[in-house]
């Protein structure tokens, strides 16, 4: 077998889930990914920690080894190894291992503080989990068709927190808590997605109106972009079936069953 039969091989089984051999790799390393993150909770409790540290350090450096070999067989089998290479589910496999070893080159008391935020970035494995998934293309695409929609509505609802904000800043006034405009902007915030901790609570007859006109708007806007995600989702899951063949230049999957080159690169599959 030469080179470009190797890697085509590797391609399909890395990349691609319509085969024997790609299902279980796909299933293998979801386990792993799985495994992996809960090992590194596992790390976060100090009783265990205190009792299976030498065992959890010990998994963590076979799953980095893992995903370090995995990484490194996608970065071969692609055409374009640096397009996968800063892709985002490029950049996921890459920050799923750089954080165990960096910790190498940063020992010692003083960075304690350091060695356990990338120990938490070793968290973001999780997001691996999304590229096995297909369903998840359609959330996302979902999610695309909705940006505009969901801008306006962002957009909207910052208008309505800043107004009311500056309203109950003028009515209750510094005595009564609101000592600035971006502290009754927090308490309109609060109280707009009906959160409520209850820090700030208008006194007066008047802000207490508006505070009761605040919380009923809250609930109808909280209902607004789950009507324009979840009429997205259904037009996106309605849409033309895809198949799982990845691109052999970008590693970009879900093509449609007839397309002959990649929706994104361009490249022929």
């Amino acid at each position: 077998m030469n080179l470009a039969s190797l890697r085509a091989r590797l391609h399909q089984i890395i990349f691609e889930a319509d085969t024997p051999a790609g299902r279980a790799f796909d299933l293998g390393l979801l386990l792993a990914i799985v495994a992996s993150v809960i090992v590194v909770m596992l790390e976060s409790v100090a009783s265990v920690r205190a009792h299976f540290g030498p065992e959890l350090r010990a998994l963590e450096w076979a799953f980095t080894v893992l995903f370090t070999v995995e990484y490194a067989l996608r970065l071969f089998t692609v055409h374009r190894p640096l397009r996968y290479a800063v892709s985002v589910f490029g950049l996921i496999d890459l920050f799923a291992i750089l954080p165990t070893y960096l910790s190498i080159f940063l020992p010692g008391a003083q960075s304690f503080l350091v060695i356990r935020l990338l120990r938490l970035l070793r968290i973001f494995r999780i997001l691996k989990l999304g590229e096995y998934l297909r369903e998840s293309r359609v959330l996302v695409d979902a999610l695309r068709a909705s940006r505009r929609k969901i801008q306006v509505f962002l957009l909207s609802t910052l208008t309505i927190v800043v107004v009311v904000g500056a309203l109950m800043y003028l009515i209750e006034g510094e005595e009564h808590g609101f000592t600035s405009i971006p502290v009754s902007i927090y308490w309109a915030v609060v109280t707009l997605t009906t959160v409520g901790y209850g820090d700030l609570a208008p006194a007066t007859p008047l802000g207490q109106a508006l505070a009761v006109l605040l919380m009923l708007t809250g609930y109808g806007i909280i209902a607004v972009p789950t009507g324009i995600v979840t009429a997205e989702i259904a037009r996106a899951a309605s849409a033309t079936p895809v198949t799982a063949q990845a691109c052999p230049a970008c590693g970009l999957g879900a093509h449609e069953h007839d397309a002959v080159y990649c929706r994104k690169c361009g490249a022929k599959l």
